[in-house]
């Protein structure tokens, strides 16, 4: 399973979160304390928004934790919202292109989960996708198909949370129908450049785990808590959608997902 943070706030160097704490998320790469598997080692990725309407990535193929590239890129990169996921592969191969996180016009995206027998469906998801989001799709990975199916309905007119509350159900029936008894599993982030909105479900209501702090400075939504204790570190409830504004509010909201 992944590990994964994500940031809205003011202005900050990535390293004040991505290296510098005592549980940071480099530091979770090599041994994670709440994941069913300790080593996240097969790529990370990076993406933050500065200026542009567009976010900046850097990802690697390589362990977060050995690549001094990421340290200097972390140490002069500043800004009120970015990503960074270091990646436990679950399917799809160790690829650039498969690593998190993935990124579709203005929208950035990261997950932690799978998909179950995402191999019996993957040919049926992907050919739900039109044309224009089909062709951006360039790894192998459930992660990033599930995100393209979200922004499918984010750009039909869908409300951010609908859209993959909407998504979610209709891959869990998809999975029903097919007789897949492996669960979904997901706990992923999703950005605009101005908010933030992280999920956290699971089909067997055994979810991966995601926390929520607050801090004078912004907010933050990560895998594990950076200090390696829980104190200060609020866990999303099953079936939430938190939502962290621009504005510095932060609103919650249920998924909604119907699973009969």
């Amino acid at each position: 399973m992944c590990r994964f943070l994500a940031y809205r706030g003011d202005p900050i160097y990535m390293e004040d979160l991505v290296c510098r704490p005592k549980h940071s998320l480099v530091r979770q790469s090599l041994r994670a304390e709440e994941a069913k598997v300790v080593t996240n080692g097969d790529g990370f990725g990076v993406g933050w928004y500065g200026e542009r309407e567009t976010p900046g990535i850097y990802r690697e193929v390589t362990p977060a934790w050995s690549d001094e590239n990421l340290l200097a890129l972390a140490a002069h990169v500043r800004s009120h919202l970015f990503f960074a996921h270091v990646r436990a592969a679950t399917g799809g191969g160790i690829s650039l292109a498969n690593c998190h996180p993935f990124a579709s016009g203005s929208w950035l995206f990261m997950h932690n989960g799978q998909v179950g027998g995402f191999g019996c469906l993957r040919r049926e998801l992907e050919a739900e996708l039109p044309d224009t989001l089909w062709h951006q799709r360039r790894g192998a990975t459930d992660s990033e198909l599930l995100f393209l199916m979200a922004v499918h309905r984010i750009v039909q007119g869908y409300g951010v949370v609908e859209a993959v509350g909407e998504m979610l159900e209709d891959v869990s029936g998809r999975m029903r129908q097919a007789g897949i008894e492996a669960p979904l599993r997901f706990a992923a982030a999703l950005a605009d450049g101005e908010d933030v909105y992280a999920f956290r479900w699971a089909s067997d209501a055994k979810p991966p785990t995601l926390y929520h702090r607050r801090e004078a400075f912004g907010q933050l939504v990560a895998s594990e808590p950076l200090e390696g204790e829980p104190e200060g570190w609020e866990p999303l409830e099953q079936g939430e959608a938190l939502c962290l504004h621009a504005d510095g509010r932060t609103s919650s909201h249920p998924l909604g997902v119907c699973t009969r």
